[in-house]
């Protein structure tokens, strides 16, 4: 086997179908989460969306109260008493400064304070219809007496819609983007590739938030597509570093080495180099997942499933995508010679 000059660390192309294989068991468990979603949520959709696409109104109520799982029901019986129909309760036990930590159930034993704020997720409700505000703190107060209100925010229906049409919009352009970039800058069949391993990268977030979704009832909203936006464009400028490192090798070693050989010399030769970006990247996103805060936790947590799976389709999956095309394209050129 040809080196290229530099020390082979890993043998990619040797175990390509083991790398295949993993792609498949990393993607396949989110396939079949969104099939189910899109069957049996209420929008029919692969992911559970929140109010940014939905539309309706978040009420967020603080209070010292810690509230416990059994009170949670009885506050949703109140509310649905009160006219708010099928109301969605989320309840997160802060410190007093609202960090991310959830505070231990023994807390209180030790002197801590406790705050809890509970979100109130209902249809949209418009300014004709602000007493179901009254109504909805009300209801609150029989459960928790010092709850006050802390945040409304709300998005109609028509604004949902549209920001969801804009956002696929978005996703659909900057592929294309990347296509006619990769085709200029390299050749049309290694943006395919690339696109499939960008494909491949957002498939599995995807996946994994529709399992989230199902499972802790994890909301997607516009910040999640732009954690989607950010981890393409890192991954597709991964990818972009190993095939110019394969087109330089092919110009010197093409008649020397088989493209195999030549793929794998390549991808170990920047293999030191994602890795270091990405653990670097990680180390940043970890810190702000930790002690970011609540609101960013999710956008956070996009971004580092990104960079993983980012780094691995970029070393394992993209360059064995390439050595089967290139294997199979010229296995084609030899058949239609012989002819």
């Amino acid at each position: 086997m040809i080196d290229l000059g530099h020390k082979n660390i890993i043998d990619v192309v040797k175990y390509r179908a083991v790398w295949l294989c993993l792609s498949a068991l990393l993607i396949v468990p989110g396939i079949v989460a969104m099939v189910y979603s899109s069957m049996t949520s209420e929008y029919h959709s692969p992911l559970k969306v929140g109010i940014d696409y939905t539309g309706g109104t978040i009420t967020q109520f603080t209070t010292s109260k810690q509230v416990k799982s059994d009170e949670i029901g009885v506050l949703r019986q109140n509310l649905e008493k009160a006219g708010i129909e099928n109301p969605q309760i989320q309840v997160i036990n802060t410190n007093t400064d609202f960090s991310t930590e959830k505070v231990d159930e023994n807390a209180n034993k030790n002197g801590a304070d406790i705050n809890t704020m509970i979100s109130i997720r209902s249809k949209f409700i418009d300014e004709e219809n602000s007493e179901m505000f009254t109504k909805m703190t009300d209801a609150v107060k029989i459960t928790v007496p010092d709850a006050t209100i802390e945040q409304v925010s709300s998005v109609g229906p028509t604004l949902g819609a549209e920001l969801f049409k804009n956002s696929m919009w978005a996703m659909l352009w900057v592929f294309a983007a990347i296509i006619a970039y990769i085709s200029f800058r390299f050749q049309f069949d290694y943006a395919v590739i690339a696109v499939i391993s960008l494909f491949h990268d957002v498939l599995f977030i995807v996946g994994i938030f529709s399992i989230l979704g199902l499972v802790f009832g994890t909301e997607i909203d516009s910040l999640f597509i732009t954690a989607l936006l950010t981890v393409v464009g890192f991954s597709n400028h991964d990818t972009i570093v190993v095939f110019d490192r394969i087109r330089e090798n092919l110009r010197f070693y093409s008649k020397k080495a088989s493209i195999g050989e030549i793929v794998n010399g390549s991808v170990n030769q920047t293999l030191a180099r994602s890795i270091n970006t990405s653990v670097t990247t990680l180390l940043t996103l970890l810190a702000l997942y930790f002690f970011g805060g609540v609101t960013t936790r999710d956008f956070v947590f996009a971004m580092i499933l990104g960079i993983l799976i980012g780094t691995y389709s970029s070393i394992f999956f993209a360059s064995t995508i390439l050595v089967w095309y290139k294997e199979k394209h010229q296995k084609g050129k030899t058949v239609a010679k012989a002819e």
